[in-house]
């Protein structure tokens, strides 16, 4: 049996355009804050459009494991990004509650953030990037 070469597989160039990326959108988060990283911006702006999600939940949608979600949560708060308070509800839950800081550390980012995708875009259609979009839906849905 004779098997392509990683390099020469689709799902190589999928993760090397993701690893790409990243580091792309480290770089350029880096010049304006040199204390976070994506993944804390990309918890940052979770937490702004959805408040209320649990740890577990955080996890599941930045591909993380509960440890490193909860890690980094305690680095956040560390850095006075986040503040975490009691739930009234549930006394053995915490609220995490974006801090002054945290806000601004996200009004600083959001123009990075939009021209990091845009320029990973640049040259991409409105169709061909719904195309990718349902392409990659696909594989995703193929590998669950």
């Amino acid at each position: 049996m004779n098997l392509k070469a990683p390099t020469d597989v689709v799902i190589y160039s999928i993760e090397k355009a993701i690893k790409s990326y990243r580091k792309f959108a480290q770089k350029n988060i880096r010049k304006v804050e040199s204390n976070i990283t994506i993944d804390q911006a990309l918890l940052l702006i979770l937490l702004q459009n959805r408040p209320n999600l649990t740890q577990v939940e955080m996890a599941e949608i930045l591909f993380k494991d509960y440890a490193s979600i909860t890690r980094m949560i305690e680095i956040m708060v560390k850095n006075d990004y986040l503040t975490r308070n009691e739930n009234q509800e549930d006394r053995r839950r915490k609220e995490l509650i974006i801090s002054e800081k945290g806000k601004e550390i996200l009004q600083k980012l959001f123009p990075i953030i939009e021209a990091n995708r845009n320029t990973a875009l640049r040259g991409l259609s409105d169709p061909e990037i719904a195309q990718l979009d349902s392409i990659l839906k696909k594989i995703i849905k193929n590998c669950s």
